[in-house]
């Protein structure tokens, strides 16, 4: 294997990919470089900015520069010691419909070149077409995709297998499972771009993931045109591993320059909302009055450096656990960022069981979108596949969180615990202890301190959404179990009615006794006639 996993978070993997002109740390951004237009020389590039890989197309060198870059090694010729990735054309493509060179010729070019990564010419999909049209395209993709491992001559070279399908998900699932039948080093997900200039991250969010969960996982994911830095955190969260911007030169063409949040237009702005180095010393008036090319050079390494600087939040939040964290920030920067980010309750299950178990840190809980967050689902599932309450218990109750954690040992329960415990054993009754809170619904006391149900802060009171949900786990743990009895304290200032109807509701239909206490020295008051007399009358 070229590619070793060192850190994960959510789908996110910290990993190490080797190729022939050194290892190189993911998530990875390739910078585009074109030599005809390029503002930043790619020497540059490495040295002072620290990008360890760029990506070039290899279509355009060999049109535009024929034999050049096999003279001089594309290495030499783009005067850059780090890896390199090239693209094939296929992009050019959707844009003009054809290219004048063929697949086996690209592939062959490539490895003349020196490439690292080498990407087939595939045949991209596009966005506006047909379903046959990208049937076809998935057909064709691999027929060419099968034909390389036939013609290619060199075995240093990682190469790249697009999967096509476009805004056809049916589609796109079949060319990643075919495709992942075949050898290739990295898989890539074909005509996102449309998508993503039109701020579709929600469609974007079913492209990948029906890529994903039809490729071998183990097999590095780029993301090609994942150029803008406000996008970075969902596309690594999703398993993109790798991805291209061309996006830093382009908007230092037109004077847009780039902030993690989105991009303002050079003239708007009145004050640089950055301290990298090229803004630190300047203002937008005086980067405004530069002459155009010094203009467009300082937006350009500007921009790298917004980039990079994400890409080191995103390494930092995964090494830390929070990268959900970070992705939520991210995803108030934008309407259609946030809706993407809604849309992972439906892969809920799959980003669970790719996620890791434990953390180095514990959770921040803000509102109802973490209810998707793997931790709460695992937590779920695993409450209702694998837990069994202590045998021949007659009673449950029902406490509700407190901000101390683990709950069990917090003032306010340590004595009314004792209580409840001693007049059981005087009763000959068993009873059995759980705690409702946010997010995670019901935590019975002999898991409160495992990892993250006594790990993490939560905002409250909750919002109506979360405390639904509570509501439903608490109800849903009731109907599966054969208490007796339900005693439940209320929380009426955090938790409203939301869990007192709906386990009103579960032990009615269960044909359960239930009991409503205000407060906990309520419960201590009454427990001792209510409980002994409902006990004894069966």
């Amino acid at each position: 294997m070229n590619f070793e996993v060192k850190d994960k978070d959510l789908l996110a993997r910290i990993g190490k990919l080797r190729t022939k002109s050194g290892t190189v740390e993911t998530p990875l951004l390739f910078p585009v470089i074109n030599p005809a237009v390029q503002p930043i020389p790619p020497k540059k590039i490495l040295e002072d900015f620290g990008f360890e890989a760029l990506i070039t197309n290899a279509y355009i060198l060999k049109k535009r520069f024929k034999d050049l870059p096999k003279e001089k090694g594309l290495h030499g010729f783009l005067d850059f010691k780090g890896a390199i990735m090239t693209d094939s054309g296929a992009y050019q493509i959707l844009v003009y419909g054809d290219v004048e060179v063929t697949p086996e010729e690209i592939v062959d070019y490539q490895e003349q070149i020196d490439t690292d990564i080498a990407t087939i010419l595939d045949w991209p999909t596009g966005w506006k077409c047909s379903n046959e049209y990208a049937e076809k395209t998935v057909k064709e993709t691999l027929k060419r995709a099968k034909k390389l491992f036939k013609i290619k001559k060199r075995e240093d070279i990682l190469w790249v297998g697009p999967v096509q399908g476009g805004r056809y998900l049916e589609l796109v699932a079949k060319s990643a499972s075919e495709m992942g039948k075949l050898p290739f080093d990295i898989h890539a997900l074909g005509s996102p771009t449309e998508v993503m200039e039109n701020y579709r991250f929600d469609v974007l969010v079913d492209m990948i993931f029906a890529a994903k969960m039809n490729l071998p996982i183990e097999r590095p994911f780029h993301l090609f045109g994942a150029g803008h830095p406000f996008m970075f955190s969902l596309a690594v969260a999703l398993g993109c591993d790798l991805f291209d911007s061309a996006a830093y030169a382009l908007y230092a063409r037109e004077n847009r320059y780039m902030t993690e949040t989105g991009t303002a237009r050079l003239e708007e702005l009145n004050y640089f909302p950055c301290s990298c180095p090229k803004c630190s010393n300047k203002t937008p008036k005086e980067v405004t009055e530069m002459p155009q090319k010094e203009r467009q050079v300082f937006l350009a390494e500007h921009n790298l450096y917004v980039c990079l600087s994400e890409i080191k939040r995103i390494k930092q939040a995964i090494r830390d656990g929070r990268l959900w964290e970070h992705l939520e920030l991210r995803a108030h920067g934008h309407p259609t960022l946030l809706q993407a980010l809604k849309k992972l309750e439906k892969y809920a299950a799959f980003i669970e069981k790719h996620s890791p178990a434990v953390k180095r840190s514990g959770l921040f809980f803000f509102n109802s979108v973490g209810l998707c967050r793997p931790e709460v689902v695992r937590h779920r599932i695993r409450l209702n596949e694998r837990y069994v309450p202590p045998k021949e218990v007659d009673v449950l109750v029902l406490l509700p969180q407190t901000s101390a954690k683990p709950f069990h040992r917090s003032g306010e329960y340590k004595k009314l615990i004792k209580i409840i415990r001693s007049f059981s054993v005087e009763h000959q009754c068993r009873i059995h202890f759980c705690f409702y809170e946010a997010p995670f619904g019901i935590v019975p006391i002999e898991l409160d301190e495992v990892y993250p149900l006594s790990q993490h802060e939560t905002v409250l009171p909750p919002d109506r959404e979360t405390a639904d949900y509570v509501a439903t786990q608490v109800a849903e743990y009731i109907n599966r179990n054969n208490y007796k009895l339900v005693l439940l304290v209320g929380d009426v200032e955090n938790w409203g009615t939301s869990v007192r109807n709906a386990c009103r509701t579960a032990c009615k239909i269960k044909g359960v006794m239930f009991k409503y206490f205000n407060s906990n020295e309520e419960l201590i008051e009454e427990l001792q006639r209510f409980l002994v007399k409902k006990l004894q009358n069966g």
